[in-house]
């Protein structure tokens, strides 16, 4: 039978059979890659690895960090491609020399990957800055032969923040200009990773690079097999000389590697080139008296059909296509809080609460509760800390502080770009996540239950959780509903928004951050992203002068860094003219790579009592009023709170909200002052006194060997 079927099939029709199952199997492999395994970023954690060499080139990646992150990518996109076969190596930038190394690499045919982040003022990270430094400035020097990178292959991959506008990702730029000068060919153009959620192409910084990752695999593969890479300066569609047959390392023809001529491929990133850098340069500042014309390397989405452009016409071109782009990525707003910023905040213990706040139970909530003492707050103001809520309504800020307890790992932003949830909303998820830790403390030894049972109504709320509350656009619509529950309020501001200050509605007590003294040490201290820092900073001040209810300035000590300002910050004083002064010594949270902060920068009590001397010395209106030693914290409060030789810096909370009623009640119209509800302080709550601000119905409680994790 078979050999019947075998007889009755011609030569020609058995040809047509196997070429047509050789088409199939061909289609059918470039539909269907090769299924990329799922890499964790925790695993291959060395800062230089070389694995076995499998494929004809190696994956070399260099990467210089501040605080980590390019190190995980590094390591990340090494072990994807161990899996793979081929070869690679991770080199930290701060081990690396360039003077004897980097020449070469265009021997060893490797493709060398940069992942580098652009730190404060557009500066590398501490670990990079020999290897920017050399390569700057041997690309400068007019010694130096522009051919001593021929034949290096390369990519840049930078990470950064677009709200920092003029120095995002400029080392990645710069390092990508300084190889091609010398010659460098570049793999493919220099891209970036965006940390901004709200401007980024996918939503963050790591899915900005996930997106590299898979975009990058299809152009690398074949360049690791062995064909031969060149530079491509064109969209070619396949069909430019590149690579001609048999140009291939391997003898073989195919298709050019570049990453141009992949058209079917949208780069769904951000990236540019160093042509572009320069073309945006002269577009910036245009000469009209000598007109000339740019061949652009890159064609522009709306360029002529020619590819020369006059140069006003380019200068439309790209603010049409900017403002495009602006357009298509606002015209969707959203969430503040990503995937991957959500489980990191959870695992620190955050309850979230739609899309943009959380609560959090405050160390001092549970130690109050066990009747282990309160915080500072309830020494100098009468609150009680297990009835006290810490909260916000906005995780995002507009600084990254060198001593943020929070290891910046919210997001941030100078302005509200974010999906917003409703206040009713927010109020209601925190005070249910609230009162459910709390009801977790149920049964635990030495809770008190008097106190459990009034911690289930909590009665004041601390905005100092986390990010910048005078942000979220509902604020005042969040503040009333807050006291139309009987819940006081303390909220705490960087002095970065002056007209939201202004606006503000009454609250208990409005606290304003003054970290430093002088521009210098707040842009080195609070690391703020707006350019007018120092303006908006004095300005906040200003308007806090103007409110009527208590205001605060809080004042972070960190020794070495701003404990040397001490007239400065008194001429701050005048400005704002708070009725209080908070001076606390820094707290250290551990060690982080977002910050350089050690146990050196904490400063002794006494350390802390000296500084405050100094200050009252130079200010005629106040004197020391409390003291809370457990907390590294003293309060300076103004002499009109001090009535008949005693302090009156506590709070009288029920005629707070009778008073806050008839303001709203009237419209407005009735309104009140700090000397209207203050309540005279206890004794052992003032400053000389032997209980040093512990409250002695408490039980003093000694951990060992336990780090101070202080909140509030």
């Amino acid at each position: 039978m078979l050999e019947k079927l075998l007889k009755g099939f011609s030569t020609t029709a058995w040809t047509a059979v196997i070429a047509t199952a050789c088409v199939a199997w061909f289609i059918y492999k470039r539909r269907n890659p090769p299924i990329e395994p799922k890499i964790s970023p925790d695993e291959n954690k060395t800062s230089k690895q070389t694995r076995k060499r499998k494929g004809k080139k190696k994956l070399k990646i260099f990467y210089g960090s501040q605080t980590g992150k390019a190190q995980n990518f590094a390591e990340t996109l090494a072990y994807e491609y161990d899996l793979r076969g081929y070869g690679t190596e991770v080199v930290n930038l701060k081990d690396y020399d360039p003077e004897d190394n980097l020449v070469e690499e265009n021997n060893n045919g490797n493709i060398c990957v940069f992942i580098i982040s652009t730190y404060t003022d557009g500066q590398p990270p501490e670990g990079a800055t020999w290897f920017y430094k050399w390569l700057t400035d041997t690309a400068a020097d007019f010694r130096v032969q522009k051919t001593l990178l021929k034949g290096f292959y390369y990519t840049v991959i930078g990470l950064g923040n677009s709200l920092y506008q003029d120095n995002y990702c400029t080392v990645a730029k710069q390092l990508d200009k300084s190889l091609h000068e010398l010659s460098g060919t570049r793999f493919s153009e220099t891209t970036f990773c965006d940390e901004n959620t709200v401007l980024s192409k996918h939503g963050g910084l790591e899915a900005d690079f996930a997106a590299w990752r898979d975009w990058f695999w299809k152009k690398a593969q074949p360049a690791l097999n062995g064909r031969k890479v060149r530079e491509c300066s064109k969209k070619c569609d396949g069909k430019c000389a590149c690579v001609k047959p048999g140009d291939g390392e391997d003898g073989e023809g195919g298709a050019c590697s570049s990453d141009e001529c992949s058209s079917d491929d949208e780069i769904l990133f951000e990236s540019t080139s160093e042509e572009e850098i320069e073309v945006e340069k002269d577009v910036e500042k245009p000469n009209e008296t000598n007109k000339r014309k740019i061949q652009t390397k890159t064609k522009p989405k709306t360029s002529p059909k020619s590819g020369v452009v006059d140069l006003e016409d380019l200068g439309f071109i790209m603010k049409k296509a900017k403002l495009a782009k602006q357009k298509e990525e606002t015209s969707e707003s959203r969430q503040m809080i990503t995937p991957v910023l959500r489980a990191s905040l959870e695992k620190q213990g955050y309850k979230l609460i739609g899309s943009h706040s959380g609560v959090k139970l405050c160390r001092w909530t549970k130690s109050m509760l066990r009747g282990r003492g309160g915080c500072y707050k309830h020494t100098f103001y009468g609150i009680e800390s297990h009835r006290c809520m810490e909260t916000t309504p906005s995780l995002a800020c507009a600084n990254k502080c060198v001593f943020c307890w929070r290891h910046h790992t919210n997001p941030v932003g100078t302005e509200w770009k974010w999906e917003m949830d409703d206040p009713e909303t927010l109020i209601q998820g925190a005070l249910r996540n609230h009162t459910k830790m709390i009801n977790e403390f149920k049964g635990v030894p030495g809770v008190i239950p008097e106190r459990f049972a009034e911690g289930m109504t909590p009665q004041h709320c601390a905005l100092s959780l986390v990010g910048e509350p005078i942000m979220y656009p509902e604020i005042n619509k969040f503040i009333d509903l807050l006291h139309d529950k009987q819940i006081s309020t303390f909220l705490v501001t960087n002095a970065q928004f002056p007209d939201a200050i202004r606006d503000l509605s009454p609250i208990t007590q409005l606290y304003v951050s003054v970290d430093a003294s002088t521009k210098e040490s707040l842009k080195k201290i609070d690391r703020p992203l707006f350019k007018d820092f120092w303006t908006r900073f004095t300005d906040s001040l200003t308007e806090l002068s103007n409110k009527g209810q208590r205001t605060v300035y809080r004042l972070t000590l960190v020794k070495e860094w701003n404990t040397e300002e001490i007239e400065n910050y008194a001429k701050l004083v005048d400005l704002g003219k708070p009725d209080f002064i908070e001076v606390k010594g820094v707290t250290y949270c551990g060690e982080s790579k977002a910050s350089s902060l050690t146990m050196q920068n904490v400063p002794w009590h006494e350390e802390v009592i000296y500084f405050v001397n100094k200050l009252t010395d130079l200010l005629k209106d106040y004197e020391i009023a409390s003291e809370h030693e457990h907390s590294n914290c003293l309060l300076l409060a103004h002499k009109k709170l001090k009535v008949d030789g005693e302090w009156w810096t506590w709070i009288d909370y029920p005629k707070f909200h009778q008073l806050m009623s008839e303001y709203r009640n009237s419209n407005g119209k009735k309104t009140f002052t700090t000397n209207d509800y203050m309540a005279r302080t206890p004794s052992w709550a003032v400053f000389g006194a032997k209980e040093r601000g512990f409250d002695p119905i408490e039980t003093r409680y000694h951990r060992k060997k336990q780090k101070d994790i202080s909140g509030c």
